[in-house]
C-alpha cells in the first residue's frame, strides 16, 4: 500500500510518502508566498534542495509531487493507492478519519471559524489533489477527533447551556494523532493490551498539551475549544483568568484582535523571558538568568499540576509518556518534571536512562511505581495507518 501523507499550513506544505506503512521519502515546501520559499526532498539518504520562489499552495504541491518523482522516490503519481490529510479541526462531526467527498469538504470549511490559522491551509491541500487528481482517494484525519471520547461533564463548560446548543462552544482537545501514537507504542513496549492501561501523554513542543487516556480513550485533555487553553506553551498563555480579557480592554485599550495575538503569538515562555526556544532558556537558566528560570519554573508548575490533577482522575497510572520536541530531546526538563513525585504518586526517574539519546526509551528508576516512556512521535505515520483503515480495511 502507497500512501502519501500532507500537512498543509499556512505558509508551508509538507508530505511523506510511505510504502506499507514504512517511510520512505520526505518532502517539503517553506516560507511559501515569499522571495525566500525552499523546497526540499529526501530520499534514500539524498536531500535534493531547490530554493526558488513559490506563490502559493498549488504550484508548491505541484513541485513537491515533481521533485518525488525526481528523485526516483515515485515513478508516477499514479502508483500512489491513497493521500490522508492531516486537518486540525473536526468539530464534533467527524469523530473518526474520514474519506473526503464533496460534503466532507463542505463541512470541513464550514468548521474554518474553530481554527481559522489551520483549517484554511489544510483545506487547501485536500482541494488542489480533488482538482487535479479526482481518482485519488483521500481521507482526513483530525487532531480532534481522538478527544472525542470525552465525557460531556468534562467537554462543557460551565457557561449558558445554549452557547453549546447555538456554536458547538466545547473542549475539544488538540494533538490527538499525536497522543494516540505514542499510547500504542506505550502498549507495544509494555508488553500490555492498550485497552488494559491508564496513561498520561505529554506532548511537549512550542506548542504543548497533556492527555488522560483510559483503556486507550481520551477522557480529558489540557487544550480546549482552541489550542490556547491548558500548560504554557512556547508563545501561547495556556491557562488564565478569563477576566483578563475585558480588563485588557477596558483599561489598556485593546481590541480583541490585540488581545488575541498577545495570548497566542506574544505570551507563555517568550511573554515571561522574551524567547520561546527550550534550549536557549535552559542555557540562561545555567547562567542564572531570572526570567529565564522563572519562566522554566512556570512552565513546570503547571505540568505538574496536570499530572497530579490526571493521576486523581484516572485512580490509577500505569505509565506517563514524554513526547514532542522538548519532551523528546530536553532530559532535564523531563527530570525537573517527575522531581520529588516518588512520594505523592510513586513517579521516580531514572537519571541515566533519562539522558540516553536513544528513543524510544524507558527512563523510570526500578522503585517507581508507574512506568516513564520518552516515545518519538510519529503523526505522519498515524496519519498513513488510519489511512489505509479507513479505505481498504
Amino acid at each position: 500500500m502507497k500512501i502519501l501523507v500532507i500537512n498543509a499550513g499556512s505558509s508551508s506544505l509538507k508530505c511523506q510518502y510511505f510504502v506499507h506503512q514504512k517511510s520512505v521519502a520526505l518532502a517539503m515546501v517553506e516560507r511559501i508566498g515569499e522571495e525566500s520559499s525552499y523546497s526540499q526532498v529526501q530520499y534514500q539518504g539524498k536531500t535534493f534542495t531547490h530554493t526558488l520562489p513559490i506563490c502559493d499552495h498549488q504550484e508548491a504541491l505541484e513541485i513537491l509531487l515533481h521533485l518525488l518523482q525526481e528523485s526516483h522516490a515515485i515513478a508516477s503519481i499514479d502508483e500512489i493507492d491513497a493521500i490522508g490529510h492531516r486537518v486540525v479541526h473536526g468539530g464534533s462531526i467527524f469523530t473518526e478519519p474520514t474519506p473526503i467527498t464533496a460534503k466532507v469538504i463542505a463541512q470541513i470549511r464550514a468548521l474554518i471559524p474553530l481554527a481559522p490559522l489551520h483549517n484554511p491551509a489544510n483545506l487547501k491541500g485536500i482541494e488542489i489533489i480533488a482538482q487535479r487528481y479526482p481518482k485519488i482517494p483521500q481521507v482526513a484525519v483530525f487532531d480532534t477527533a481522538f478527544h472525542q471520547s470525552i465525557p460531556q461533564y468534562a467537554s462543557l463548560y460551565p457557561i449558558p447551556y445554549r452557547l453549546y446548543e447555538e456554536s458547538k462552544i466545547q473542549r475539544y482537545g488538540f494533538h490527538g494523532t499525536s497522543h494516540a501514537y505514542v499510547a500504542k507504542e506505550a502498549s507495544l513496549l509494555m508488553g500490555q493490551a492498550l485497552k488494559n492501561l491508564n496513561l498520561i501523554s505529554l506532548h511537549l513542543g512550542n506548542g504543548a498539551s497533556i492527555t488522560a487516556i483510559q483503556g486507550g480513550k481520551s477522557i480529558d485533555t489540557s487544550m480546549g475549544f482552541t489550542p490556547l487553553e491548558g500548560l504554557m506553551m512556547g508563545t501561547r498563555c495556556g491557562d488564565i483568568d478569563p477576566a483578563i480579557l475585558p480588563f485588557l480592554s477596558r483599561h489598556h485599550g485593546m481590541s480583541m484582535d490585540m488581545i488575541d495575538t498577545m495570548l497566542n503569538k506574544e505570551s507563555g515562555l517568550k511573554g515571561i523571558c522574551g524567547s520561546n526556544d527550550m534550549r536557549e532558556i535552559l542555557s540562561k537558566v545555567t547562567q542564572n538568568d531570572p526570567r529565564s528560570t522563572l519562566a522554566l519554573t512556570m512552565y513546570i508548575h503547571k505540568i505538574k499540576k496536570y499530572i497530579g490533577a490526571y493521576t486523581v482522575l484516572l485512580g490509577r497510572v500505569d505509565a506517563i509518556i514524554f513526547t514532542g520536541g522538548i519532551g523528546e530531546h530536553a532530559p532535564q526538563v523531563r527530570e525537573i518534571i517527575c522531581a520529588n513525585m516518588q512520594d505523592s504518586i510513586g513517579l521516580d526517574i531514572a537519571p541515566l536512562p533519562n539522558q540516553s539519546t536513544e528513543i524510544p526509551q524507558e527512563i523510570h528508576s526500578k522503585q517507581s511505581k508507574i512506568k516513564i516512556f520518552v516515545i518519538p512521535t510519529n503523526e505522519e505515520l498515524e496519519i498513513a495507518v488510519q489511512t489505509q483503515k479507513s479505505l481498504f480495511n
